[in-house]
């Protein structure tokens, strides 16, 4: 793709990461250095904590930088692994720069003219963009993976989905909480940390801040995320998003119910033939994916695939996913992957 492609997009690319350091930004470094992509030139940046760090890079190294408006020029993609507010200040400018900003946050998400994309699901979508292309939440990634297929091959009528979510979906923040508490004398732990309750030995049935009608804003990204990825508008999507003592690796138990019944055996065939998913499921043997097994994996990973007794067209499965990886980082970097193409 030659220099004058859209918004500069060309191969070898010049890329940027601003949020550097933080978790998102370190593993979208780390996706970087092993994607197939040609890359001519990277720089790292940090708004606040982290400049000066020097971070090894395919053979080389570079300094995470202070960010300065008016830096992104000269770029052909800017990778944002910054807050909402951070990403609201800097996206128009680099837009405006000829720069494609691929942004991690819920900016931009429902924006109706930003797409929002998981290259498995909708990789046409990029082409619809304007400058920018939203990175969806990371518990919606790992779902519409799992759903895509199933959608092609029999059609959604309704899903249910419960998420058991890692500490470290909120950050450093979350991690470090729970590192404390580990570390106390569990009788005594009290609340204080990075959530509404403690999480050490706990489950907390609550992932952000609540919204309206008692769902919370990470049910409600779920649900309308999913419907616009899916171009499904009117689907009815049920989401309780539950925190738990994970350090990496998002889980859901997921049920569907089809248009079309399928039996295991043809789901299961499915989901191993999609892109980016991993099949392990094989209930006799207690094979099935866990969080501990796919934290610092690739991919989406799928097992305990079910059909419920008396109700032909309703499927129940489980999925896996690391949320720092497939669910941020590596999701972005495959969207530049795409775009270059």
């Amino acid at each position: 793709m030659s220099r004058a492609g859209c918004f500069g997009m060309k191969t070898p690319l010049r890329v940027g990461v601003l949020g550097a350091t933080g978790l998102v930004g370190r593993n979208m470094i780390a996706s970087l250095e092993r994607s197939d992509c040609r890359l001519e030139s990277v720089h790292f940046w940090a708004t606040e904590k982290g400049a000066g760090e020097v971070i090894p890079f395919r053979g080389g190294a570079s300094v995470v930088e202070r960010w300065s408006d008016g830096v992104e020029a000269g770029l052909d993609v800017l990778l944002l692994a910054t807050k909402p507010e951070v990403s609201r200040a800097v996206a128009p400018a680099a837009v405006a720069r000829g720069v494609l900003v691929i942004d991690n946050s819920r900016a931009y998400r429902m924006a109706p003219d930003v797409p929002l994309v998981v290259p498995e699901v909708n990789p046409e979508a990029i082409k619809s963009h304007s400058g920018i292309i939203a990175n969806p939440n990371c518990s919606t990634i790992q779902l519409v993976v799992a759903l895509k297929p199933l959608q092609r091959a029999a059609g959604l009528e309704r899903v249910i989905v419960s998420t058991y979510q890692a500490v470290s979906g909120i950050g450093r923040e979350g991690i470090r909480t729970l590192a404390a508490e580990e570390s106390e004398d569990p009788g005594r732990v009290s609340a204080g940390g990075a959530f509404p309750y403690p999480i050490h030995r706990n489950v907390i049935p609550q992932c952000d801040a609540f919204v309206e009608d008692g769902w919370t804003r990470e049910e409600w990204k779920m649900q309308v995320e999913t419907r616009k990825i899916l171009e499904e508008d009117a689907l009815p999507i049920g989401v309780t998003c539950v925190r738990v003592p994970v350090v990496a690796g998002h889980s859901e138990a997921v049920t569907v119910d089809l248009k079309s019944p399928l039996n295991p055996e043809e789901a299961r065939r499915i989901f191993a033939a999609a892109p980016g998913i991993f099949l392990q499921d094989d209930p006799p043997h207690s094979i099935y994916p866990t969080a501990r097994d796919v934290a610092g994996r690739d991919g989406v990973f799928i097992g305990r695939v079910r059909r419920e007794a008396g109700r032909p067209g309703t499927l129940h499965f489980w999925v896996v996913a690391d949320n720092l990886l497939k669910g941020a980082a590596t999701n972005a970097v495959q969207i530049m992957e795409a775009a270059a193409q």
